[in-house]
């Protein structure tokens, strides 16, 4: 992975990083580290998942993710502490699974029984699940109906990173209907509309 942290991160974030940066994923899942967002916190390293894209740095049309470590001495009273962990996972779905009303519990109990599942011990979580359908008209009439689901989080991690990180991994891959193990197995009926 690229390099792309600031040059003069204090040693704890470093270590941070470090440690974010040496984490093994499953092998169809591509992550490679990412330019952080700006004005979030004064050291932070970001990284993107993609299930099995069809080339590298576009998001695949199975699902994809994004995970972001924060971190501020000054600790902001909703971190609850110095560090903070926001990640985004999104996935493409057939429509009828999209109209199912337990769907966005669901997204939100696959991340925590992850994080469980990993021993990733964390405080003040938060979160949305969001599900979409959609109906394509006109020129796009012939994309059909489509559905998806997405789900941004946050929570103050505890402990080492690494559970963290492969927490999120896994979350990525179940929203792509790729659970644990599941490596090598073909994805059936992914639809994803295409983006600008």
């Amino acid at each position: 992975m690229a390099d792309l942290r600031p040059p003069s991160a204090p040693p704890s974030f470093e270590r941070a990083a470090a440690e974010v940066r040496s984490t093994v994923f499953r092998a169809d899942l591509t992550v490679r580290e990412i330019a952080p967002p700006s004005g979030l916190a004064p050291e932070c390293i970001a990284l993107a998942g993609d299930v099995r894209p069809e080339q590298d740095g576009v998001d695949s049309p199975y699902g994809t993710g994004r995970f972001i470590l924060l971190h501020d001495p000054e600790e902001p009273d909703p971190w609850n502490g110095a560090w903070r962990i926001v990640c985004f996972a999104q996935a493409p779905l057939e429509p009828d699974i999209g109209v199912d009303p337990l769907l966005a519990d669901v997204a939100w109990s696959w991340l925590v029984d992850a994080l469980k599942s990993r021993r990733a011990e964390y405080h003040s979580a938060s979160g949305t699940a969001t599900k979409t359908l959609s109906k394509g008209f006109g020129s796009l009439a012939a994309d059909g109906d489509g559905a998806q689901i997405e789900l941004r989080a946050s929570w103050s991690p505890l402990g080492g990173l690494t559970p963290h990180v492969e927490a999120w991994s896994e979350l990525v891959c179940m929203l792509a209907g790729l659970p644990p193990g599941s490596e090598d197995i073909a994805v059936l009926g992914a639809r994803r509309a295409a983006r600008d």
